[in-house]
């Protein structure tokens, strides 16, 4: 096949084709913990998380809410998956070699942000959130009813179970509770409503049956059936197991995206890489960061026998 602008521009117009259908065909599931920031700079500055806003009775002057002094900044990053294309397997007519790259690139750029915010699950007991402190952490600076500082658990070595429910309780139920008893800074309750566990493959078979089955494996009835949704990440390879709030608009982590995943490609004949090595190229590009949002909303165990 001779190549010439118009062999390239059709060839690469049917890889952006395959790359997209590939693309908007890959299911993600970050949706479900995290929020999506569009961002229009470099960075983006989350002093507000500082502040967890609440409606209170208006007497007097307003109570107005300052920002912490202390910043939470999320950096961009670049993102690139690259293909290159052998300008002998144009003239050979041998471009089908490259369908299924075009589909691997456009499902990988998909689940970019379910990369990002996977790792950010993952890594949250030794990465720091808004107040300074480990995302999933024993001591978070809050308050208690009469307002004095207090700090707050929400990390803990709870065992996940259904084999009694005393256990059930220890472990889920203990957890749930904790998050429904966090408090602002004036004392009042945040009204936490844990609705999503997430676990890794380990835990799959008895997070499902303790959110579905009737009765327990001691067969007292299970209090715990369809008081959440379950969500399975296959890059949690541990026994740690999450509790979150995921019904309010600001989620427990934060997606960043200052430019969405988008096809690219090189097709220019006088280009020094198909001058010296006859290569062109396509892929993706993107610039996205995660980030985490509001710890209040959030619990990590991880149990160790």
């Amino acid at each position: 096949m001779l190549v010439n602008k118009s062999v390239l521009q059709n060839i690469f117009t049917n890889l952006k084709a395959t790359y997209n259908k590939a693309f908007k065909g890959r299911e993600t599931t970050w949706q479900k913990i995290a929020m999506k920031v569009t961002s229009t700079s470099s960075q983006n500055d989350y002093a507000w998380l500082s502040k967890f806003p609440k409606m209170r009775k208006w007497v007097g002057e307003k109570n107005v809410k300052s920002l912490a002094a202390q910043k939470y900044t999320i950096v961009n990053d670049d993102y690139e998956a690259t293909v290159e294309v052998d300008r002998n397997d144009i003239e050979d007519d041998n471009i089908g070699i490259y369908g299924p790259q075009a589909m691997a690139a456009g499902e990988s750029a998909a689940e970019l942000p379910d990369d990002i915010v996977n790792q950010l699950l993952i890594n949250g007991h030794k990465e720091r959130c808004f107040d300074g402190q480990y995302f999933f952490d024993t001591d978070h600076p809050s308050f208690d009813e009469n307002g004095d500082e207090i700090t707050v658990s929400n990390s803990g070595y709870l065992e996940l179970s259904t084999e009694t429910l005393a256990k059930a309780q220890n472990g889920y139920g203990a957890t749930r509770t904790a998050m429904q008893q966090t408090k602002d800074e004036e004392g009042r309750s945040l009204g936490v409503k844990p609705n999503l566990l997430v676990v890794g493959p380990a835990l799959e078979d008895t997070a499902r049956a303790l959110l579905t089955v009737d009765r327990l494996e001691d067969g007292k009835p299970n209090p715990y059936k369809g008081t959440a949704e379950l969500l399975v990440i296959t890059d949690i390879q541990d026994t740690s197991w999450f509790l979150f709030d995921t019904t309010r608009p600001v989620k427990p982590f934060i997606y960043q995206e200052r430019k969405a995943p988008d096809f690219v490609s090189q097709t220019d004949m006088n280009a020094d890489d198909v001058f010296t090595r006859r290569k062109y190229k396509f892929g993706a590009e993107a610039r996205a960061a995660g980030g985490y949002g509001f710890w209040q909303l959030a619990y990590r165990n991880k149990y160790v026998v």
